[in-house]
């Protein structure tokens, strides 16, 4: 082949591959608005943080991890905190309403409220359950304060509770134990079911619970990376895994699962753990589909995030989304454990066009 034709050819292949690339990026302003490259009517929902929620007085300690996070049906939002001032309570809007707690816990770690209203907590470090009013007086626990064990009357670092329409209790005794605990409203000891492993109705770190309307109880697995779904009477009956590390799970009304937390990874990988690289929430239905899914990015904090710089964070950064609730508006609230806070985000359908 002669030289002047392979370049010939050479010089062909430039110019059919440079003509298509140089129309595309010289497309006349009237094609474009006649052939727009997004959506005039957005498919996507999106999300803005509200930067002044909540508003936290001044007697009022921002100090520590925010693990637990949940919504009355007042629509007040309650956030279990690892600081002075454990149980913290806020409107929709910002508000603060009430706190109470102080001195009571050792390692908040997650807050429920079931259907009369009452505010349920678990507490790592002091391996219980317990059960209060709205107004904080202790009504019921669950294992022995100060004592781990793994039978009818202690846990060992108890992580979540899911508690049913007839007052029956499931609890994740999930960091020391690997298993989930049913009792009765009396709080009678029915069964645990559960082991360590990676198998179906094993578990590595079951953390997070919750029940939906006919009765199914989710249990995120966190450091396996699933969800695992049971009956009440522990048979498993399927789990989701790749979608998510799920640090926390809330449900809706119609059945929908929120759960946050960071995209999938191994736990443990050379020798090291990487708890998250981002922070994400999605939201799945019964079926499994995910159906929104929303990244927000990580924050600094600094190197130890056991005693985090939490000033150079900036609103809608989070570092650490440990429990996630969404209210009747559609507004999602997050709370965060080494970014030491708790946000909220909301919805975004349209926009103007200076947005």
């Amino acid at each position: 082949m002669h030289k002047w034709s392979h370049s010939y050819r050479v010089f062909s292949l430039l110019i059919a591959i440079t003509i298509p690339c140089f129309f595309f990026l010289a497309v006349p302003d009237e094609i474009k608005a006649q052939n727009p490259g997004y959506a005039k009517e957005p498919v996507i929902v999106e999300y803005d943080v509200d930067p002044t929620w909540p508003q936290i007085p001044d007697h009022i300690s921002r100090k520590g991890w925010v693990s637990g996070l949940a919504i009355d049906s007042q629509g007040d939002i309650w956030f279990f905190k690892k600081g002075p001032d454990p149980v913290q309570v806020y409107t929709a809007d910002g508000k603060f309403v009430r706190s109470w707690g102080k001195g009571n816990f050792v390692n908040p770690h997650q807050l429920r409220i079931d259907h009369e209203g009452n505010i349920w907590v678990a507490d790592f470090g002091l391996h219980i359950v317990q059960k209060y009013t709205p107004e904080g007086k202790l009504l019921q626990t669950l294992g022995t304060r100060g004592e781990k064990g793994e039978d009818e009357t202690h846990f060992n670092m108890p992580t979540d509770m899911a508690i049913t329409p007839a007052g029956d209790i499931f609890v994740t005794d999930g960091y020391g134990n690997r298993r989930i605990v049913h009792f009765d409203k009396t709080g009678k000891f029915i069964k645990a079911w559960g082991k360590y492993g990676s198998g179906p109705g094993e578990f590595v770190l079951p953390h997070a619970i919750v029940l939906d309307s006919r009765g199914l109880l989710y249990v995120a697995d966190r450091n396996s990376g699933r969800i695992q779904i049971f009956d009440q009477q522990g048979k498993f009956i399927d789990q989701w895994t790749g979608l998510i590390m799920p640090w926390g799970l809330s449900i809706t009304k119609d059945d929908e699962l929120w759960v946050c937390g960071s995209s999938p990874h191994w736990w443990r990988r050379h020798g090291k753990y990487p708890e998250f690289k981002d922070q994400i929430f999605m939201k799945i239905d019964s079926q499994g589909r995910v159906k929104r899914i929303w990244t927000i990015p990580l924050g600094d904090i600094g190197d130890d995030k056991n005693n985090p710089d939490v000033s150079r964070l900036k609103p809608g950064e989070a570092v650490g989304i440990h429990a996630i609730a969404e209210d009747a508006k559609g507004n999602i609230y997050l709370g965060e454990i080494y970014s030491e806070r708790a946000q909220k985000f909301v919805p975004v359908r349209s926009r103007s066009k200076s947005e």
